[in-house]
Formats: C-alpha cells, sequence, structure tokens
C-alpha cells in the first residue's frame, strides 16, 4: 500500500493528503512530529532533504508536493485533476506556481513580521495583487480551469483558506469567496480543515524556522 509520510499543520503535506483524499486512494498514513522525527537516520533514508510530504508507492520514493500530486494523477486518473485542453491546462499550472512562488511567501511574512512594519505592509499588497489575478483565472468557472476539482484548487486552496485567520478577509474578492466557500463545503475539506490549535502550532512553528534561517544568514555572511 502506498504510504504517506506527512503532518497535518504541513502546507506542502496538506497538498497531497487532499489529493490522497479526493482521488479515494488508499493510503497508510505515517505521522511524523516535526520536532524531530524528519531529522531521524531511518527518515532520510526515505528524505535526504528531511522534509515532508512523502510518499513512497510500488518501491517508488517521491519528494516535493507538486511532483507527488502530479505522480498520483498520472498514476490514478480518475477521477481526473487536470484538465486536457492548453489553456485550461495553463491555468492550473500558473495558479498553482503562483501559490507557491508569490502567495505562500507573503502569507509567511504576515505570520513573522510585525504589523506596521514595510515588510508586513508590502505582503498585504502582493496578496491583493495574488487574489485580483485569481479572480481574473477563475472568471465564471466554478474550479480552476475547470467545472470540476482540479490540483490548481488544492495547491491554492491550502494556502488562501489560511487568509482570513491571518487578518485578510476575502469578502472584498467575490469569486474567491465563493471558490472558498465551495472549497470547504467538499466533505474532504471539512474532515481535514485545520483545527484552531494546529495553526498556531504552524504558525509557531514558521517563526522558529524564520529565525532559524536568518540567524543561518548572518552566520554567513560575518564568515566571508
Amino acid at each position: 500500500m502506498l504510504q504517506f509520510y506527512y503532518n497535518p499543520i504541513s502546507p506542502n503535506a496538506r497538498r497531497v493528503w487532499l489529493t490522497l483524499l479526493e482521488k479515494g486512494i488508499a493510503f497508510e498514513p505515517i505521522l511524523m512530529n516535526l520536532d524531530g522525527d524528519q531529522l531521524q537516520e531511518n527518515f532520510l533514508t526515505v528524505n535526504p532533504f528531511h522534509h515532508i510530504p512523502v510518499v513512497v508507492d510500488d518501491g517508488l520514493r517521491i519528494v516535493e508536493s507538486l511532483a507527488i500530486m502530479d505522480y498520483l494523477e498520472a498514476k490514478y486518473p480518475q477521477p481526473t485533476m487536470l484538465p486536457s485542453k492548453p489553456q485550461a491546462l495553463a491555468k492550473v499550472r500558473m495558479v498553482q506556481h503562483i501559490t507557491a512562488n508569490e502567495l505562500f511567501p507573503k502569507i509567511i511574512a504576515l505570520i513573522y513580521e510585525s504589523a506596521d512594519s514595510p515588510q508586513f505592509i508590502k505582503a498585504i499588497q502582493h496578496i491583493d495583487k495574488v487574489l485580483q489575478f485569481f479572480t481574473e483565472i477563475l472568471d465564471n468557472s466554478l474550479y480552476f480551469g475547470s467545472e470540476e476539482l482540479t490540483l490548481a484548487d488544492i495547491v491554492a486552496g491550502t494556502a488562501v483558506l489560511y487568509l482570513p485567520n491571518l487578518g485578510v478577509s476575502l469578502s472584498a474578492y467575490l469569486k474567491i469567496y465563493e471558490w472558498s466557500e465551495r472549497l470547504m463545503q467538499r466533505p474532504v475539506w471539512q474532515k481535514t480543515k485545520i483545527s484552531p490549535e494546529d495553526f498556531e502550532q504552524f504558525k509557531r512553528r514558521v517563526r522558529v524556522l524564520v529565525k532559524m534561517h536568518r540567524r543561518e544568514l548572518v552566520s554567513k555572511n560575518k564568515s566571508r
């Protein structure tokens, strides 16, 4: 049976978790304690980069959430979550990469930076730009690139649904708000909805990782 290494507070792991559940794929969940399990030798043999998610299926080890999702779509094509038409497929890919490269880093800034800092204000402005762009891509469709759920909805949903908890109201983006409500009406999304306690744990984890990253940058700069 497919093995899935994950933790529910990890947004990247949640992408894969939702994909597995929406596709109805049987899997063995392997819960990772992010305070140290990912650094243990037995896990490093699974992923030497010591992060989740990881999927092991038929002896194949796959890391990186977007690669895992593509694999699941290719091997388990029903229900389909990638449109076949070029324009629709381009929309799906755009939303996936914009979420990863433009939206999620700004969510990190909302968690880490103080609300009166220039970085926080810039993050709010950038998130507005992303949500406006997503509104254009969604247009009058129920989901990104399709009338059925796509991989883009899963990737974007795991990020956009955090925003109200961080003080960013979706009410100014009517189509995105309605889309987010459609997602949350789906049984799988209800089942995996992150609890307030888990969200606070996620924020604490983000703050620790950002501090560690900044210390490493300072140390590298001093050693030059």
